[in-house]
């Protein structure tokens, strides 16, 4: 097989080398597995991002910054977008969105996170010199 173009270029001294050896193929039976991370379901609060406990009790306040958990601010229907702030029909506006309130609607707003690792550093000081270990 010759030269695309009749020029000589850098890849001369290679391309002879090339030709000598045999086609290496890769042998592929279907697509690639993809090595994704796991992934959980968590619900965090809406104030402080803390995660919230599995069977924390929506009526009770966050260990963290103490904030109502039954509220508008931590319900999965709360929309800043929608009539009343809420996707569900509600027949009048809840003023304080992070106070407790006594809707029927509410369901805690959970998000699914990947897990990127096992162990997470103590504070960002250690995760900074971690990045940087020998």
């Amino acid at each position: 097989m010759g030269r695309k173009y009749n020029q000589k270029g850098y890849m001369d001294s290679d391309r002879e080398e090339r030709e000598r050896r045999p086609k290496e193929r890769r042998e592929t039976f279907g697509p690639r597995t993809l090595n994704m991370p796991g992934q959980r379901t968590v619900w965090r609060c809406a104030s402080c991002a803390a995660i919230l406990p599995a069977g924390a009790d929506p009526q009770g306040k966050c260990p963290q910054c103490g904030i109502e958990l039954h509220s508008c601010k931590q319900c999965s229907f709360f929309d800043t977008a929608s009539r009343f702030e809420c996707t569900r029909p509600i027949t009048a506006r809840i003023p304080k969105k992070d106070a407790r309130n006594e809707c029927s609607f509410f369901a805690p707003r959970t998000t699914i996170e990947r897990q990127t690792s096992s162990t997470k550093p103590l504070d960002a000081r250690a995760a900074f010199e971690n990045l940087f270990k020998k």
